[in-house]
């Protein structure tokens, strides 16, 4: 299964109704297995950067296809390493809480960031976006 357009709507429609839940403006980037950006959702009164940093952090779990958190103990405990591999992707992957990689069947599609909250918040919606996909 690939990720479709309809996929990634849904992973931001249920990420978004949970940042209206918590009260927070955020913005949801959904991307394939490649990294290649599918939908991108900034909220009305979200931070001007933060569809940038969400595609970042969609594009980390994509890459990796693990979590924001992993790739930032990476960034934290291995910076050198961190440093070559963000350069391999050849655009900014942006370490942190708030991504996950969307599996399906066991099998990575895609992943999806989110910016905008604390980082707990930011992750929360990404759970409950990829939740949407089960």
């Amino acid at each position: 299964m690939s990720l479709s357009l309809a996929n990634a709507e849904s992973v931001i429609r249920d990420a978004r109704a949970h940042a209206d839940k918590l009260g927070i403006r955020v913005s949801i980037a959904v991307v394939d297995a490649g990294g290649n950006l599918v939908a991108l959702q900034r909220m009305d009164g979200a931070s001007p950067l933060t569809p940038a940093v969400a595609e970042g952090k969609a594009l980390g779990a994509a890459m990796f296809q693990r979590d924001g958190g992993w790739l930032l103990s990476v960034a934290n405990d291995r910076p050198a390493f961190y440093n070559a591999i963000s350069g391999m992707a050849r655009r900014q992957m942006v370490p942190g809480l708030g991504s996950l990689p969307i599996k399906v069947d066991g099998v990575a599609i895609g992943a999806v960031g989110v910016s905008g909250g604390a980082p707990e918040q930011d992750l929360e919606c990404a759970e409950a976006g990829v939740s949407s996909l089960k």
